[in-house]
């Protein structure tokens, strides 16, 4: 059974049915992320706002219902489809100008290479739906409602400071990027297709490909919580706060709570990113599956 040829157009709507799943299964997580990660450091004798992932998740339960796990979803949910149908269009893109064949099989930094690629194309996409999103998430645990929704913060945003408004921490999402996931997954599935018998090595089972999905985060999450947690911080703050951008961020942080600050979150992290990715790249397989089947030549 010879490989399908790579087809930047499937990767393209694939993607956007994948990045669909991440949110629905990944958001309630992220948002206990972004609150832990943006919570203000306690005064002397006082205690912290969040002790921690469960505590986090116990306070908004009690106080915004089930529904304050997904504050500020529909922000992404819209920028979802578009970002993860460039993010492996450009993956399937970068991967296919290095073949010159469809039986060639890319290395590992091939894969890599092909990763930065699709985290180049995302970011125009992703870094204001970050920005949207992180705002609506910690707004209700402030008590502080200034938006009424995401077009709302769009339209204040632009207002009060332009495009630039919008756009606010764009480097730190293109730092934070998707290279590592979309390379790591294909690295994990095709180790698991040559553990396969010859007849079934260009078939991947459901928890075979829930475990590359899993595994593909995880591997991601380990080394983009650093510039995550700038990015939550940078994007949420007044503005004029940090006028050197993520570097007074950094300097912030470090002096005032330690080196461990940069991992704020990492319990919610990792608890979402096996979950999360795993969704995403299940709705991909299964997209992808059903697109070769409507149109096998495209």
């Amino acid at each position: 059974m010879s490989p399908q040829p790579i087809s930047p157009l499937k990767n393209f709507f694939a993607g956007g049915f994948g990045g669909v799943c991440l949110v629905f299964a990944g958001h309630p997580l992220d948002t206990i992320k972004v609150r832990l990660q943006t919570q203000p450091k306690p005064r002397p004798g006082e205690s912290a706002l969040y002790r921690g992932t469960l505590d986090c998740f116990k306070k908004t339960l009690a106080k915004e219902g089930v529904l304050g796990l997904y504050k500020g979803m529909a922000a992404p949910i819209i920028g979802v489809t578009p970002m993860f149908a460039v993010c492996f269009f450009g993956f399937g893109l970068g991967k296919k100008l290095q073949q010159k064949t469809p039986d060639d099989v890319l290395t590992y930094p091939q894969l890599f290479a092909a990763g930065m690629l699709s985290g180049v194309f995302t970011t125009a996409i992703m870094a204001p739906g970050e920005r949207i999103k992180c705002l609506l998430q910690i707004q209700a645990a402030s008590g502080q409602v200034k938006y009424a929704g995401p077009m709302d913060c769009v339209k204040q945003l632009y207002r009060e400071n332009g495009v630039r408004g919008i756009y606010k921490g764009t480097a730190l999402t293109l730092m934070r990027g998707t290279d590592i996931i979309s390379s790591e997954h294909h690295h994990l599935s095709r180790r698991e297709r040559e553990t396969l018998k010859p007849a079934r090595k260009h078939r991947l089972s459901v928890p075979s490909v829930l475990f590359a999905g899993g595994m593909a985060g995880i591997f991601n999450w380990a080394v983009a919580i650093p510039p995550d947690v700038l990015k939550s911080r940078f994007q949420t703050a007044p503005e004029g706060k940090y006028p050197n951008g993520f570097r007074d961020v950094l300097r912030e942080l470090i002096r005032e709570e330690g080196i461990g600050s940069l991992y704020k979150g990492f319990t919610a992290v990792m608890l979402r990113a096996f979950p999360a990715n795993a969704a995403c790249f299940l709705g991909f397989e299964l997209a992808m599956k059903f697109l070769n089947w409507m149109a096998p030549n495209l």
